[in-house]
């Protein structure tokens, strides 16, 4: 096993979801998820603290990300214009293996409540970054936070469209989500 191999990190979470897929979240270690993914138990814990946190690999990422995009539309942009810009940012993150694992992650995910936890506080997180680039901007809390609230929403949805469709590579996940945002702001305008 080579020590420092480039993409071990990626390997790790691949190996992990297909050993979750397989054999269940409780049943699989992280040696064996290490000697999937082809390196050591310790190149392992310089990824990760533990297996929990393999599905929620990126969540940092994804979180500044969505912020960043929000903090720089125009001033005079409406929450959700802002939120729509944080998702297109956010989404330009998400390349060919997210979309290869995100069958087999939802299924791991679907199967355990230890990971269907992790999921829901995922969805937190990213729900406050949004939520907190608003309120930056000076919009009002409540406002923010349902403004960050559909737009965790619409990642979510986007990216569960995207992930089912045909991968022919011409598509790319921020076109799902921003047309799921235009759903849910056509839905929340129908509620009276």
């Amino acid at each position: 096993m080579a020590r420092w191999e480039p993409g071990a990190r990626e390997r790790l979470v691949v190996a992990a979801v297909d050993l979750f897929t397989e054999q269940g979240y409780d049943a699989t270690t992280v040696a064996q998820i290490a000697e999937r993914a082809g390196v050591t138990k310790s190149t392992f814990f310089r990824h990760f603290p533990d297996k929990r946190e393999l599905l929620v690999a990126g969540q940092e990422t994804l979180s500044r990300l969505l912020a960043e995009g929000i903090a720089e539309t125009p001033a005079d942009a409406s929450p959700l214009e802002a939120v729509a810009a944080g998702l297109e940012r956010a989404s330009s993150a998400m390349g060919p293996m997210s979309r290869e694992i995100a069958p087999r992650l939802k299924a791991a995910v679907a199967a355990s409540a230890e990971l269907q936890e992790r999921d829901a506080l995922k969805s937190v997180s990213l729900a406050a970054a949004m939520t907190n680039a608003l309120v930056a901007r000076g919009v009002p809390d409540p406002t923010a936070a349902l403004a960050g609230e559909l737009g965790v929403l619409a990642f979510k949805r986007g990216y569960a469209q995207w992930s089912e469709s045909e991968r022919d590579g011409k598509d790319e996940l921020a076109g799902y989500t921003l047309a799921a945002l235009d759903e849910l702001r056509t839905a929340s305008a129908s509620l009276g």
